[in-house]
């Protein structure tokens, strides 16, 4: 099988090469970092680090930047002294040093092909022209042409565009002598975050504990230590044509559980931040947890729907369906008085309660998106196993009409709802009305939800059933 020449000696020939044209910066000279992490796949990085300038023309090497990085976005400035250095040319080499990178970029020249005679131990070397490097190095080799050789590949330089860690280099005019506290600020993927919440009922069902968690993962290519976090709700518009690659494999940590410091929430323009208060390393290629709220005895409703639909008040439609599933929701309000009052990034839900052990078991999740303070927050958690509903349409006649545009239609229905429990619940029967609508009769009192909708709330006793009757007139 085909070998290359090592690592070792790749690295050596960089670092001649760098050291005669350039000056090289690294994470060594980094004195701090902030990192602002946006919903989209999007972050603000700025780094700082303190290096030694050269009154002239520099050329800088900025090492360790994100592999992600969009190199259009980026801003070099002086923090200790503004103005002494200006930008006049700048390169991003985001292609990495690697054994096929090598041998891609020396297709079409000449490398050293070193074999072991595998009984004496003598090496013998040939000149070879690479001809290709796809899945493979194909060699031509004096007037043969070989592949797949027992032997190793010897280049006498590195690419210039190769680098072992992604790298900005710039061309820099500096007006001082001195040494400067430099920030290179960029935008890039490969970073998010999402929020997840967990929420506890107490065993009466009208109290919940909440604590909520910042899940961030990092596939930028580059490690952020000991970094100033912020984290960016809403939704922030970016134009389309972006520059981008794919991620890496990601490494998952372990969710904490401890309880943790809150983080400490802004609003910024139409946005809400959320500040850490304290740095964390945010390490390549992981994803990790910190804390963003908990709360307890938050105040909590339970709600059994049976939502309706339209279509059968247009004509006979009998049966309606026996043993319907009857939703099961769960609403609290996001209120100061409610233990709450602070904006929450849009995440996923989970719920839980414990059981007669004290087992905490999870009873459902949903989805919220990014809900401000003094908003309400409803979870469909599931359907009722308990509660059921038969529905039937008893009458059904026309009016009067002979098109679509002014017939009037009278239907009746009846609504069974059993509650198998050992306590008597309260179900919402919520029906969409198609046109101009009114209730003639109803064996229950109803509210008009909205100008399309009827809604009854029905008290079910413990092990019985309640009968909903009612009819409608609609007009089109």
């Amino acid at each position: 099988m085909l070998r290359t020449a090592s690592v070792v000696m790749a690295c050596l020939s960089l670092n001649a090469y760098a050291q005669e044209v350039e000056q090289r910066t690294s994470l060594a000279e980094q004195k701090e970092v902030a990192v602002t992490i946006y919903n989209e796949n999007l972050a603000l990085v700025k780094d700082q680090r303190r290096i030694p300038l050269k009154k002239g023309n520099i050329n800088l090497a900025f090492r360790d930047v994100s592999a992600n990085m969009r190199a259009e976005t980026a801003l070099l400035r002086s923090v200790s002294a503004p103005g002494s250095v200006s930008v006049l040319e700048q390169n991003f080499n985001f292609e990495l040093l690697t054994p096929q990178k090598m041998l891609e970029k020396f297709v079409g020249q000449t490398v050293n092909v070193v074999r072991t005679n595998p009984n004496t131990g003598v090496e013998t070397t040939e000149v070879a022209e690479v001809l290709s490097a796809n899945e493979g190095a194909v060699l031509k080799i004096g007037n043969r042409i070989e592949t797949g050789l027992p032997a190793r590949i010897v280049y006498n330089s590195v690419p210039q565009n190769l680098r072992d860690r992604p790298t900005l280099t710039m061309a820099l005019d500096s007006t001082q002598n001195a040494t400067q506290d430099i920030e290179l600020s960029y935008l890039t993927g490969g970073l998010s975050w999402k929020a997840d919440y967990v929420l506890e009922l107490n065993p009466a069902e009208d109290k919940l504990d909440i604590s909520g968690w910042v899940t961030l993962t990092n596939t930028s290519g580059a490690t952020y230590k000991n970094a100033k976090l912020q984290l960016v709700a809403g939704d922030v518009n970016q134009v389309s044509d972006q520059f981008a690659r794919s991620g890496a494999v990601r490494a998952m940590a372990a969710a904490p559980m401890a309880k943790a410091p809150e983080m400490q929430s802004e609003s910024l323009f139409e946005y809400h931040m959320y500040t850490l208060g304290r740095p964390t390393t945010i390490a390549e290629n992981q994803t990790k947890q910190v804390a963003l709220l908990g709360s307890n005895g938050v105040p909590a409703r339970k709600e059994f729907l049976l939502r309706g639909a339209d279509y059968y008040y247009q004509g006979a439609a009998g049966d309606l369906g026996q043993k319907l599933k009857v939703g099961t929701f769960l609403e609290f309000d996001n209120k100061e008085s409610s233990q709450l009052g602070m904006p929450l990034p849009k995440g996923v839900v989970r719920v839980y309660k414990k059981d007669s052990a004290g087992n905490a078991q999870f009873i459902g999740e949903d989805r919220i998106d990014h809900t401000p303070r003094n908003e309400k927050i409803r979870l469909k958690l599931g359907d009722a196993f308990d509660v059921t509903a038969d529905k039937k349409q008893t009458d059904f006649k026309k009016i009067a009409g002979n098109s679509k545009y002014n017939y009037i239609f009278e239907s009746a229905y009846e609504v069974v709802l059993k509650n198998a429990k050992k306590e008597a619940v309260t179900v919402t029967v919520q029906e969409p009305m198609p046109g101009d609508w009114q209730i003639q009769s109803s064996s229950h009192p109803y509210t008009k939800g909205a100008s399309n909708t009827a809604v009854w709330k029905v008290q079910v006793p413990a092990d019985g059933t309640t009968k909903l009757i009612y009819r409608a007139q609609v007009r089109y």
